[in-house]
């Protein structure tokens, strides 16, 4: 048979030596670089997590999450505080064109707008680089959004009142708690309480609220100091704050110099008898008497 004959030519089979850049290439041309999945590179990713557990764990159990007060959805002086990864967004409702009339645009608009600025980077810069240097757009944003989420949390801790927090948080002893549950809630004085507005600063339980008001289940104030500080104001609080009659303000001053228990006795005004009137909440005392000397 001659050459080629009855042989059809169809092209070149062979393969080329080039290797496609798209192709990468076989673990095998890395020895002593790869690891098996399983088990070496899972084992190993279990056994750094089991590490941040136990560690994690640990510091749970050595500083437990802090416990306050019993909740109280009277108390409007109750200074709230989110999570530390919430503070910047907190920060930023404390600003003008972010709060009051427009908390939309910042518990919304503007955090609407950044993390959907921070999602979209990938389509809005669509370079090939992989240096941040070079992909402005996509880096510039996420500065941008790093800085100020840094910023504005760091000016959440910087002006929030821990010492007023930490004050409004504390737990009652056992003491403070027996003599709050002796509020008497069914007293003619506690209605002329509720009805004046003094459970937003005072508590329902006369415990206070923090820096709003301070407690008067235990205060040393006889009653006509109470009446004085309720028409003339004390420290933060503002005078007129009464709105009532000569008797109803009688009432109230003998129900809050009492610890909110007219009939028990008292809160602790030891020195009512100086000051004309009896700290057992005798209603024989409203003329300025002594009720002790009665």
């Amino acid at each position: 048979m001659h050459r080629g004959k009855g042989m059809k030519f169809v092209g070149d089979s062979r393969i080329p030596a080039g290797r496609k850049p798209n192709i990468p290439k076989d673990y095998s041309e890395f020895p002593g670089k790869t690891e098996a999945f399983w088990p070496n590179f899972l084992l190993k990713e279990w056994l750094v997590g089991a590490v941040f557990l136990i560690g994690y764990l640990c510091l749970t159990v050595a500083h437990p999450s802090p416990l306050e007060r019993v909740a109280d959805p009277t108390d409007s002086g109750y200074i709230p505080l989110p999570d530390w990864y919430f503070l910047f967004l907190y920060q930023l409702l404390k600003y003008e064109y972010a709060a009051g009339d427009f908390t939309v645009i910042g518990a919304v608009v503007i955090p609407g707008l950044a993390f959907g600025a921070l999602l979209l980077a990938p389509w809005l810069d669509t370079g090939p680089e992989r240096k941040a240097s070079r992909r402005p757009v996509a880096s510039g944003l996420m500065i941008l959004g790093t800085l100020a989420t840094v910023f504005l949390t760091w000016e959440s801790v910087e002006h929030h009142d821990w010492e007023a927090a930490a004050d409004q948080g504390e737990m009652l002893d056992e003491e403070e708690q027996q003599a709050m549950s002796q509020v008497d809630t069914e007293a003619a004085g506690y209605q002329i309480y509720s009805d004046q507005g003094c459970i937003s600063c005072h508590g329902d339980q006369l415990q206070g609220s923090g820096s709003a008001g301070p407690s008067l289940y235990n205060t040393q104030y006889d009653a006509e100091t109470v009446k004085d500080i309720a028409q003339n104001g004390i420290g933060e609080m503002p005078a007129g704050q009464f709105e009532g009659s000569e008797e109803d303000l009688q009432t109230l001053a003998e129900y809050i110099s009492s610890g909110g228990n007219p009939g028990g006795g008292g809160g602790g005004s030891e020195s009512g008898g100086s000051s004309g009137e009896g700290s057992g909440g005798d209603s024989g005392g409203s003329q300025g008497e002594n009720s002790e000397g009665e």
